[in-house]
């Protein structure tokens, strides 16, 4: 099957020699743009921001941004890459005894055909195929399936039930298989998700495989996620950190004030305790830290500059 070439830089706005941090930038902003919550075109804007974020996994990760890069140099501008050994396109599929009739196609993961033919890993592994991998009558299992799944902040917090469409790779429509996989309230980053039966057919009348879906958290323009700790960068105006304020700060659990005492400096960590995210079955939450970042204006009026000026001259304050 020919996968369209996605262009994650075009998708962020970015230069192709862009730093991590323009990255970063620029998808925060995009991601505060589309992100459901907030943006106007309801509509939309789910599958805008699952690609702002599908952009971000890759380029924000220098071991996937350099593979992409790489993968960059063999693509003809409108080109397609197919998985069929000799036929002109890029070899997505590294093929070997264990994968024969191992590939397969998933809708309703959160991530493209693009994203899950090059960085995923939709195989079916183990066991036994009935392609000729099994010999007599003798009943055996059948191979377990993987691949990947995008999972919103908003699911970890409630959990969530969705529908995936499995198909193997190059099947006929009529293979294809619709499934209800659940999503647990407080999983995290990297876990199984393990969905018995759901793999591929057993043989001779063995027992099917099961299907394993590895956990990515889709990336959130305010928080940082960490098990389930979040982390908020807590934007502060340089009066604020020296005069001391209290500041609004977002949670999943709703929006609260912190405190910030006179003096505060850059890099501070303000602990809200049972602010993060559910730890699964426990009933307990894990802590949201709101980090300090003095913010320095971009521009500011003739008066503003006046005062500025006025300050540097009767401040005996000198930071290096």
């Amino acid at each position: 099957m020919a996968v369209k070439f996605r262009d994650y830089y075009e998708v962020l706005g970015v230069a192709k020699d862009a730093s991590q941090d323009e990255i970063r930038k620029a998808f925060r902003k995009l991601a505060r743009t589309h992100h459901p919550d907030v943006a106007q075109d309801k509509a939309n804007s789910e599958e805008k921001f699952k690609e702002i974020n599908e952009a971000y996994e890759v380029l924000g990760d220098a071991e996937k941004r350099k593979k992409y890069d790489q993968l960059g140099q063999h693509w003809q501008q409108g080109g397609d890459f197919s998985q069929a050994p000799g036929g002109g396109g890029y070899e997505f599929w590294q093929s070997g005894p264990e994968d024969e009739g191992g590939a397969y196609h998933f809708e309703g993961t959160g991530f493209s055909d693009f994203f899950e033919n090059f960085f995923g890993n939709r195989r079916a592994h183990g066991g036994f195929t009935s392609r000729g991998a099994s010999r007599g009558n003798t009943p055996r299992r059948g191979r377990d399936i993987e691949s990947e799944i995008l999972v919103s902040l908003d699911e970890v917090m409630n959990g969530s039930e969705r529908q995936l469409v499995i198909q193997p790779q190059g099947g006929k429509p009529g293979e294809k298989q619709t499934v209800t996989i659940r999503i647990p309230r407080g999983i995290t980053e990297g876990q199984m998700i393990r969905a018995a039966g759901l793999g591929e057919p057993g043989v001779a009348g063995g027992p099917p495989g099961d299907l394993f879906l590895r956990v990515h958290l889709e990336r959130h323009p305010d928080f940082r996620i960490d098990g389930h700790d979040l982390y908020y960068e807590l934007r502060l105006a340089p009066w604020e950190a020296v005069l001391g304020a209290t500041v609004p700060v977002q949670t999943p659990h709703g929006g609260t004030r912190i405190k910030v005492p006179a003096g505060t400096e850059t890099g501070t960590e303000f602990r809200l305790s049972g602010k993060g995210l559910p730890k699964g079955k426990s009933g307990g939450f894990g802590d949201l830290f709101a980090v300090a970042e003095i913010v320095t204006p971009n521009t500011a009026t003739e008066e503003e500059m006046r005062h500025w000026k006025a300050l540097s001259e009767i401040s005996k304050f000198n930071p290096r």
